[in-house]
């Protein structure tokens, strides 16, 4: 995450995660929405890099694949759950 210092990426991660909470109806606390929101946006900008895509235009492209990468973790976390 070099486009955005790790406080900016802590919030971003964090409001990432907190809409995926909301679109995926999870009910895992705002706190681990928070936490899946970080991870998640770490998971897919490093998927995204071993395809060669990088996240160009700041802290909304963050934004987009933070939720993204927070909704596949929920995902998984369901699946798992099962």
């Amino acid at each position: 995450m070099e486009g955005v210092g790790w406080i900016a990426t802590i919030v971003i991660g964090g409001i990432a995660g907190w809409l995926a909470g909301k679109f995926m109806e999870a009910r895992y606390g705002i706190l681990m929405n928070i936490l899946l929101g970080i991870v998640g946006s770490i998971v897919a900008n490093s998927v995204l890099a071993q395809f060669h895509v990088f996240v160009e235009g700041g802290w909304l492209g963050y934004l987009v694949t933070g939720f993204l990468g927070a909704v596949v973790l929920i995902f998984v976390a369901r699946l798992i759950k099962r």
